[in-house]
């Protein structure tokens, strides 16, 4: 099961992706990470998704990740009298608290906090910002708007109101369930949506208690101004470009999205481009050309991973999905443009021992004949520092627990594999050199560099590198132990 691609492949699951069988073709296929949308399905359906995931784990032997993403604070207008109305540019129309159904002069928001936020000439996004509306005169229960852009306004279309800070929590009372839920179940990592400041990362990480990582999703414009302290306080980030592209122009989304990536990478830490990747597919075998570009974009620029929402959740054609995404990343990362890319992108500070180890060691697997890093990690620091580099040859992470080994998987080029706690250094390259020759990166006539930290079995603690022969015997032959 080895991938020859380092970019990660996240799927959703979905009525279309429930069953084992299904599953087990989307990993085989080139998914590497399973998302869990906690906006849709009950928890004993999330529950028999989880499990199917994990017998898989347990039948190929190869850890797999599982994402579960967080619904988030949803806004939405209430019902109207006719079920919808048409409103024109130019026309009034109130937003107010009055828990009636709406007709073609008013309908009800039913988000107080919103109203406390509202001022003259903020815009209001109805369905996806198909409807822009300005405030003109509001107060803490009403606002008096005018139609900027006007259309078919229907029962509980979502809204956003990109100029300004809500006062609302990150978390839900049902994302605050949904996380106790999924935390227990034992996922690796865990999506907040909507994030605005780093308090609410703060907030989502007392909670999981250690038991997952968690990432933001950076969808709102006040998470991008606030873009470096949320990183900071995050394990991991999602670009999620859907109402990304509602709250700002989307002719902004594009440079934000290569900076927020070259942010992440910098700081060590996994990236995720997601929404409408290859939407056309939902209803379709082939993509478009130009969706097949944004996946390339995404790969060349150095994104983590590229994630599948619809396509593979509900799609007729999830399998064709993950092997478009597969297909597109073996052919950019075997274009000589995408080294040129990725090499002047590199340019994190160094500042610590593990930095020094883990630039030397690409340094050296690159001047020399060697095909791979092996890096023994208790926490996955050392694999991500590794990955930052974005060397020429394979990563192979050693991880003493499954929860890291899973949580890697997420990680750009780690090839993660389960092994046990170790106690002498010679003892942890005998180990890697032979998960090198068994999983197809090396023969016993090839050299690998090894990575580690001593003692073992402490975080953050890489201060050793090694350029170790395959073969066992020249090993146990050496001096050092």
């Amino acid at each position: 099961m080895r991938r020859l691609r380092n970019i990660k492949i996240v799927a959703t699951l979905g009525p279309a992706s429930n069953g084992y069988d299904m599953i087990r073709a989307l990993f085989r296929n080139g998914a590497d990470v399973f998302r869990l949308n906690m906006s849709h399905g009950t928890h004993e359906e999330i529950a028999l998704r989880h499990a199917n995931i994990r017998k898989i784990e347990e039948d190929t032997g190869r850890p797999i990740a599982i994402l579960a993403d967080l619904q988030g604070p949803k806004l939405r207008v209430g019902t109207f009298e006719n079920g919808e109305e048409e409103l024109s540019d130019g026309q009034m129309f109130r937003l107010d608290l009055e828990d009636v159904p709406g007709d073609k002069t008013r309908v009800c928001l039913p988000h107080s906090e919103i109203f406390q936020a509202l001022e003259p000439g903020t815009t209001v996004l109805v369905n996806d910002g198909k409807i822009r509306l300005r405030v003109n005169e509001c107060g803490d229960d009403f606002a008096n708007c005018e139609v900027i852009a006007g259309g078919t306004i229907s029962n509980r279309k979502g809204v956003n109101v990109p100029d300004v800070v809500l006062p609302l929590a990150a978390l839900s009372d049902k994302d605050r369930t949904d996380l106790e839920f999924v935390a227990e179940l034992g996922v690796d990592w865990i999506a907040l949506s909507f994030v605005q400041r780093p308090e609410d990362m703060i907030e989502a990480r007392d909670l999981v208690k250690g038991r997952a990582a968690v990432l933001a999703k950076i969808e709102k414009p006040a998470a991008v101004k606030a873009f470096d302290d949320i990183l900071e306080v995050s394990d991991g980030i999602m670009v999620a470009r859907g109402d990304l592209g509602v709250e700002l122009p989307v002719q902004a989304v594009p440079p934000i999205q290569k900076r927020l990536i070259r942010k992440c990478r910098a700081a060590a830490k996994p990236v995720i481009v997601a929404t409408q990747m290859l939407e056309s597919m939902i209803d379709s075998p082939m993509p478009t050309r130009a969706e097949v570009s944004d996946v390339a974009n995404a790969i060349y620029e150095g994104a983590d991973a590229v994630m599948l929402s619809a396509e593979s959740a509900a799609g007729r054609f999830p399998i064709e999905a993950v092997q478009t995404m597969h297909n597109v990343a073996l052919e950019v990362e075997s274009d000589a443009t995408y080294r040129t890319v990725i090499e002047a992108s590199r340019g994190a500070e160094k500042k610590t021992v593990a930095d020094g180890i883990v630039s030397a060691a690409r340094e050296i697997a690159e001047t020399a004949e060697i095909k791979a890093i092996a890096c023994f990690s208790q926490s996955g620091t050392t694999v991500s520092l590794v990955a930052r580099e974005r060397p020429r040859v394979p990563i192979i992470a050693m991880a003493a627990t499954v929860t890291t080994a899973r949580r890697l998987c997420l990680t750009w080029g780690a090839h993660c594999v389960k092994t046990d706690e170790m106690g002498r250094f010679k003892e942890a390259v005998v180990r890697a050199v032979r998960a090198a020759t068994h999983e197809g990166f090396a023969t016993r006539e090839d050299d690998i560099v090894v990575t580690a930290g001593v003692p073992f079995n402490v975080p953050g603690t890489t201060n050793i590198l090694r350029v170790a022969p395959c073969d066992e015997r020249k090993i146990y032959s050496a001096e050092p132990e």
